[in-house]
């Protein structure tokens, strides 16, 4: 036959393309705090995470992502350890924190939970400081990961928890112990 090509390719478009799922890239969202039942700032940042994963889940899902959301009750200052937690609220993305920069002030709520002055993570965005990170920021982190991952080996760097932290933990043990 002149002038015929024939090309031989798949037929569909759908993910299960010729009958072979194409498996899914994963995203990892970590969501780390010390308190979401009294903490303001805990809550909104848990609030604002969930609002901002369900904003990009179908774009991620068409893109060939799939995001698992994981969130750990800082409890202890074992756990504080084991999570290299250095802030609270902290929210990573497939293990980078979305903070460009450390910014903390105080946070009456935690103050209130452990009896002492506490520092809380202030979130900046566009130049604007808040209390709880915007929804637009949280999309741009994970946006960011996905088209444009960081790479390499991570950070070995040794960890130490945060003098912050030791003041919370120690403060919350000593009233805790003093409630009973």
């Amino acid at each position: 036959m002149k002038g015929v090509i024939r090309v031989s390719k798949c037929c569909c478009s759908s993910e299960n393309c010729c009958g072979t799922p194409q498996p899914k890239k994963p995203i990892s969202i970590d969501f780390l705090y010390l308190d979401t039942t009294v903490c303001g700032r805990c809550r909104e940042t848990e609030a604002a995470l969930d609002e901002a994963v369900s904003s990009v889940a179908v774009v991620l899902d068409a893109a060939g992502y799939a995001v698992t959301v994981n969130k750990a009750n800082i409890e202890t200052r074992e756990l504080a350890i084991q999570h290299r937690f250095i802030s609270s609220p902290t929210i990573r993305v497939n293990g980078n924190d979305i903070a460009v920069e450390l910014r903390e002030s105080v946070c009456e709520d935690c103050g209130e939970l452990c009896g002492d002055t506490v520092d809380c993570r202030v979130w900046v965005y566009n130049g604007v400081e808040y209390t709880s990170p915007p929804k637009e920021l949280i999309v741009d982190a994970i946006l960011r990961e996905v088209y444009n991952p960081k790479r390499g080996e991570p950070e070995c760097e040794p960890y130490q928890l945060p003098e912050n932290l030791e003041t919370y933990f120690a403060a919350k043990a000593r009233k805790d112990g003093a409630e009973r």
